[in-house]
């Protein structure tokens, strides 16, 4: 055993699910944490920022997969810290709000770690918020009380007093306990509280798939079986639920109930991501590839008369590889730069680059069609390793001296189990390369796993690697990008098909 003192284990709310409610210092601790173990509900964005190196550890309950147990969430925590690794415990909503992160402190403590807390947003006030509904309102409630309604209240030997819930001066707020919703309701009702009075059930609070069911106490289980409401939930008893009619604010989108699996590397994935869940998606975060990047010699661009870029990271490489060589923007200067398409012109542009040659279609082929006739002398093509050797073939074909680089490579990232399953009950998955799509199969074992799920592709040359592993494509983009893939889907959704 190292000698070294043991790193620091923080235990960090990641808020109710909408990503923006994440505070400044989560943020900061996911992007410098060496391990990361996470919890089912936190938003979809969270690890967005986390080190291409970080290690992921799924340590979530419920689902459709085995839960960890707690001791053993407590030894990983442990075992990390005493390794030196600086170790982030993500917990949806508050640590210390039916989170468990109490225990977990203690188990630190107990092992001699050093441990820092970070509040999170907890679902108990965001959801209702969202909703409209304020747990407590002068003149209508003082007082607000969290209560878990985890624990069945008529099981013999319940750590929860109904009785004194009933006679409490203000709102009560039920995490969990979706399921025994009329036990709950039938307890609070016998033991003095109003049948009459208002509650609202807020399901996946602060995303787009947020909905509120109203009810009274006497009728609320009824209303939440026949809606389908389902966990994540909470519910708000008392007379500040009635607000949520007059002060209901937030809309969730037109992608509101639907799931939509984003198979891009989770450092590329978090634009994607980020605005179909500002449309109401509820996003499944399915990396499948990683990039990385190639070790090679410095890159010296006054040879060649064109510069061809064929991806957003090829322009971050291209630029790494300038570096080597103590240059930057300006020794692009003396060529014309080519850009595949939009996303790879606007990854130029963040550099002080304006591509000179952007096709319409982000396709090779296209690009191979803007630069016919253009009389070059020697190109140099940035790629990754992979690529096809449309656009090298073409200007060779047109007599240009042609030196393609490898700047890159994409390699098979190991899908979670939790994000297995849940990727059978998808509405959509995307594609947004022919990577993604043999990657995905591969670790899902076939086109069967994804369900009835339907099909985006983000171009054609994604689509025909779709078809070539029996898959149908029931989206494609009319601009092979991020934009105009998603307005493929909105135009899907809203059966513009």
């Amino acid at each position: 055993m190292s000698d070294a003192p043991p790193a620091t284990v923080y235990l960090v709310g990641a808020g109710p699910g909408d990503p923006g409610l994440m505070s400044a210092r989560a943020l900061e601790l996911v992007a410098l944490a060496d391990v990361i173990l996470y919890d089912r509900l936190i938003p979809d964005d969270a690890l967005a920022g986390a080190r291409a190196d970080a290690e992921l550890v799924f340590v979530g309950k419920g689902g459709h997969s085995p839960s960890v147990d707690q001791q053993e969430i407590e030894r990983l925590l442990i075992a990390h810290a005493r390794a030196g690794r600086e170790t982030v415990r993500l917990k949806g909503g508050d640590p210390f709000i039916f989170g468990r992160g109490g225990e977990e402190a203690l188990a630190l403590r107990g092992a001699g770690i050093p441990f820092e807390i970070v509040p999170g947003v907890t679902a108990g006030i965001a959801a209702p918020a969202y909703a409209g509904i304020p747990v407590t309102q002068r003149s209508i409630a003082s007082a607000v009380a969290f209560v878990t309604g985890h624990e069945d209240p008529v099981k013999a030997g319940t750590s929860v007093d109904w009785d004194s819930l009933a006679a409490f001066p203000g709102t009560l707020v039920l995490y969990m306990g979706v399921g025994r919703l009329d036990r709950i309701a039938g307890a609070l009702i016998a033991a003095g509280r109003a049948q009459d009075e208002p509650v609202a059930v807020i399901e996946s609070g602060t995303t787009g798939a947020q909905r509120c069911i109203g009810a009274t106490l006497a009728t609320i289980g009824e209303r939440a079986r026949e809606a389908g409401v389902r966990a994540p939930a909470v519910t708000v008893v008392g007379a500040v639920s009635a607000l949520a009619g007059e002060l209901a604010w937030f809309d969730p989108g037109p992608l509101a109930g639907l799931a939509v699996a984003v198979t891009r590397p989770r450092a590329k994935a978090s634009p994607l991501a980020r605005r179909l869940g500002a449309l109401g998606a509820r996003v499944v975060q399915a990396p499948v590839i990683e990039t990385r990047a190639l070790e090679g010699p410095a890159i010296e661009p006054a040879p060649y008369d064109l510069i061809c870029v064929t991806s957003p990271t090829g322009v971050e490489q291209l630029f790494a590889r300038l570096a080597l060589g103590g240059l930057d923007a300006r020794a692009l200067a003396g060529a014309t730069i080519a850009a595949v398409g939009p996303a790879s012109a606007r990854a130029l542009a963040q550099r002080g680059i304006q591509a000179d040659v952007v096709p319409e279609r982000s396709v090779a082929e296209a690009l191979a069609e803007a630069l016919s006739g253009g009389g070059w002398r020697r190109a140099l093509v940035a790629r990754p390793l992979e690529a096809r050797d449309v656009l090298a073939r073409s200007l060779r074909a047109e007599g240009v001296e042609v030196d393609e680089v490898a700047l890159y490579e994409t390699v098979a990232a190991k899908l979670a189990e939790p994000v297995l399953a849940q990727l059978a009950q998808c509405d959509y998955v995307t594609f947004t390369s022919s990577s993604t799509v043999t990657h995905l199969l591969s670790s899902v074992g076939g086109p069967q796993a994804l369900g009835t799920a339907r099909i985006a592709s983000i171009g054609p040359v994604t689509s025909e690697t779709l078809r070539e592993h029996g898959l149908t494509v029931d989206i494609e983009a009319d601009k092979h990008d991020v934009d105009g893939l998603i307005e493929a889907l909105l135009r899907d959704a809203a059966g513009d098909r």
